[in-house]
């Protein structure tokens, strides 16, 4: 048995709640950084002048940071979510840690695997099964917005349709909010699921 394979007691393990706060201010950032990176992006389409092309290029490397800096935080904190959700609900079917950060990284791929990822780690994180499914609308409506976004942005990516901008940005915003209140639910379901005693009935001898 290896170390990764010994089952840990859920007095030693806490939910991410710093993570989860880490997270949420990164995604904050991210979605509002890259709002300003389609709009520079736009303008610069419209007036193609050396001085925005400079601020395009710096919006677009400050935006890149970003985006890489909550993506990192958000699958640190998914990966300890994982984690504590093995031992709130053991024999849960997660999948392999590794395709669960690769999915959100292949395009295409990430705009179809993550939703199962998400309710997975949801519904194990409940103590309590008969409430494990009462997110899955809010896990759902982040995903229309995410693969919505994904899909417009990618279509839009060399225009300048100020409608198709609209749509893909508000996508953004709502994205963001939503994964912003899944962590929030999360997090706060492992912290109730952790403090709760489990009761394990022994076999009769």
């Amino acid at each position: 048995m290896t170390e990764s394979d010994r089952p840990v007691s859920p007095v030693a393990l806490k939910a991410p709640r710093v993570l989860a706060r880490s997270a949420q201010g990164a995604i904050v950032v991210a979605a509002g950084v890259e709002v300003l990176r389609a709009l520079t992006l736009r303008a610069h389409r419209l007036h193609p002048a050396d001085t925005t092309s400079g601020r395009a290029a710096l919006v677009s490397m400050v935006s890149a940071y970003a985006m890489t800096v909550a993506a990192a935080l958000f699958l640190v904190w998914f990966h300890r979510c994982r984690r504590n959700a093995r031992v709130i609900t053991p024999g849960a079917d997660l999948g392999s840690d590794v395709w669960a950060v690769v999915a959100w990284l292949i395009p295409l791929v990430n705009a179809w695997f993550p939703r199962g990822l998400l309710l997975s780690a949801r519904r194990a994180s409940s103590a309590d099964p008969a409430s494990a499914g009462r997110d899955d609308a809010l896990v759902n409506a982040w995903w229309v917005a995410w693969a919505g976004h994904l899909v417009i942005a990618a279509i839009g990516l060399s225009g300048t349709s100020l409608a198709v901008l609209v749509i893909s940005q508000a996508l953004n915003l709502t994205a963001a909010a939503l994964v912003i209140v899944v962590i929030h639910r999360v997090t706060a379901t492992q912290t109730h699921s952790l403090a709760t005693p489990r009761i394990d009935v022994m076999p009769a001898v």
